[in-house]
Parts: C-alpha cells; sequence; structure tokens
C-alpha cells in the first residue's frame, strides 16, 4: 500500500500527509516564539523607578582606592605630594609608609599622617586634600550593559538617571533603552525597578527622569529586534 504520492515540478511531495506535517511544525514554531516573546515580556515586569526619592544625608567624603590625594605638609614641601590610592586602600610618602587610606576622610587621613610624622618633625602639620573622586563602592554608581561607556561613577548630591547617561556618553544603537532598570537596595533587599531611557533619550521625555541613589546599579539590555 502506497501512503506518500509525489505530484508537482520537480516530483516534490504535496501528498496531504506532507501538507499536515508542515502546517504543524509552522504552528510548533510560531508558538515557541510567541513564548521567547512572552517570556521575554514577563522578565521586565517590574515596577517602575519612583520619580523622585527620600535624600539620603550625604556623610563627609570617605577615600576610597583609586582616588588622587594631594598630601601636603606645612613647611615641608620634599614630604608634599600629589598620589593616587593604591588597590589596597594604602598610601606611601617619604617619611611613612603604607599608610591606610581608603575608608578614612581626608581629615582623619591628615591626623593619622602627622602622627606618624611626629617620629621625625615637631609639630608636623597635615593637610589633605582629595583632587580625583572615584569613593568607596558602597558610595558608586555602576553602569551596565549597553552604555556607550559602561563604568562606575561617584555618586553626587541630586544625581539623577540623565546625569548617569550623560556621563557614559548615552546608550548604544543596539541597547532596548525602555527596558533598562535601576537595581537598588531597600530595607536591606534588592529589588529591580523599570526606567525608560527610550523615551528620556531619544524621545526628550523629561518625566522619565529619575532620581539616582548612593550604591545603585543601571543595568542597560540589548535589544531582540
Amino acid at each position: 500500500m502506497r501512503f506518500l504520492t509525489y505530484s508537482g515540478v520537480g516530483g516534490v511531495n504535496n501528498s496531504p500527509f506532507t501538507r499536515n506535517w508542515a502546517c504543524r511544525i509552522s504552528v510548533f514554531l510560531l508558538l515557541g516564539v510567541l513564548l521567547l516573546v512572552a517570556g521575554g515580556c514577563a522578565r521586565d515586569t517590574f515596577p517602575d523607578a519612583p520619580a523622585t526619592v527620600e535624600k539620603r544625608e550625604l556623610e563627609q567624603y570617605v577615600i576610597g582606592a583609586g582616588d588622587v590625594i594631594n598630601i601636603m605638609v606645612w613647611n615641608n614641601p620634599e614630604l608634599s605630594m600629589s598620589l593616587p590610592v593604591r588597590p589596597d586602600g594604602q598610601v606611601s610618602t617619604p617619611l611613612v609608609e603604607d599608610v591606610r587610606a581608603s575608608g578614612l576622610t581626608p581629615t582623619a587621613l591628615a591626623r593619622n599622617i602627622e602622627r606618624d610624622l611626629e617620629r621625625y618633625l615637631r609639630d608636623p602639620v597635615v593637610t589633605v586634600i582629595v583632587t580625583q573622586f572615584r569613593g568607596p563602592y558602597q558610595r558608586q554608581v555602576r553602569v551596565i550593559g549597553q552604555a556607550a561607556q559602561p563604568q562606575a561613577l561617584q555618586y553626587r548630591e541630586d544625581m539623577t538617571v540623565m546625569d548617569v547617561v550623560i556621563a557614559v556618553g548615552g546608550i548604544t544603537e543596539f541597547a532596548a533603552g525602555n527596558r533598562a532598570s535601576i537595581v537598588r537596595r531597600v530595607d536591606g533587599e534588592e529589588v529591580q525597578l523599570r526606567v525608560r531611557l527610550d523615551d528620556l533619550v531619544n524621545g526628550g521625555d523629561i518625566s522619565a527622569n529619575v532620581d539616582m541613589l548612593p550604591g545603585d546599579i543601571l543595568v542597560i539590555p540589548e535589544s531582540f529586534f
């Protein structure tokens, strides 16, 4: 018994059996695409980021690894210098080696250096000035994904997502800007909040601008299409 017949140009199989399977495969492929799209949408249903947040009072600036500081010793120019804070959070001067700077305010670091210099100088007076800022990680705002220049930024008072996007050079042509999100720690737990970067950057919708907080992570995903 013959189940398949061949007809048409070039002997293409055009039997009802073959057409039935072709239809089934098309339906399965369509369902697969719909499930993928639905799954992508479901993953992006975070709540919108609030336009404004209660500002945390900024404490006095704390030095972090990567900062550049000026150490000035009064009446001792040979001991005064500008130097970066090492990755281990310490700095070294001609008379004082391996002084911890990370986690201290400039004033606290100056007092520590003064105490160490008392072994060599009488009544040393030290001033520490931060000239390039990075700060500790918990006070940075980090940007990952489809930004022109993903990086970590030192948080500034009243910083918004528009300030952050400008600082990283904008978003790429491959960015899914309206699916971007802010990862933020709230009451000890991490939450993900949606931001509309396409509306803000490309549409000029200022209502899409939202406040940032120290420690925020701005995630800019890639567009699927």
